[in-house]
């Protein structure tokens, strides 16, 4: 990997870190939508099937959000999953999981006030595969971290 492709590669992983929770629901939903996770509901059923029920009751439920560890997150998404989010992300699946234990209980717990999750924050098409109209590509792509590679 190269100089420049180390750059961008820290700048869009910067940029997750920062992020301002209150989008984050947006972002991963727009992640989400172009897996065959198809959203927040397909998630926390992969979830689910991998172990982590109770971790997504707390969440779902009222009272305290259990946490969990990425390493916890890998084994109940699986590679097929995670990879696909992470190159939806442009994130390593490393720094993808670290994002993903660090903010999702939280994220859930805001998007089921009545102990369910409430619809994804984007509207997901069912006849457009791809999601909501973002423009198509990696959040990497469309925050213009694509215009970089002209100076490669």
């Amino acid at each position: 990997m190269g100089l420049l492709d180390s750059l961008i590669a820290g700048a869009v992983q910067g940029a997750f870190r920062q992020l301002d929770t209150s989008a984050l629901p947006s972002i991963l939903s727009q992640i989400l939508g172009r897996t065959d996770l198809g959203g927040f509901g397909g998630l926390l059923d992969a979830l689910r099937r991998g172990g982590l029920d109770r971790e997504v009751g707390s969440w779902l439920g009222q009272g305290s959000n259990m946490d969990v560890s990425p390493d916890r997150l890998r084994h109940a998404l699986g590679d097929r999953e995670l990879g696909q989010m992470s190159q939806q992300a442009g994130l390593s699946i490393e720094d993808l999981l670290a994002v993903l234990a660090q903010h999702l209980p939280q994220t859930i717990d805001g998007l089921s006030p009545n102990g369910r999750l409430e619809t994804d924050p984007l509207e997901i098409n069912p006849d457009d595969p791809g999601g909501a109209d973002t423009g198509g590509g990696s959040l990497a792509d469309q925050a213009g971290l694509d215009d970089l590679d002209r100076l490669r």
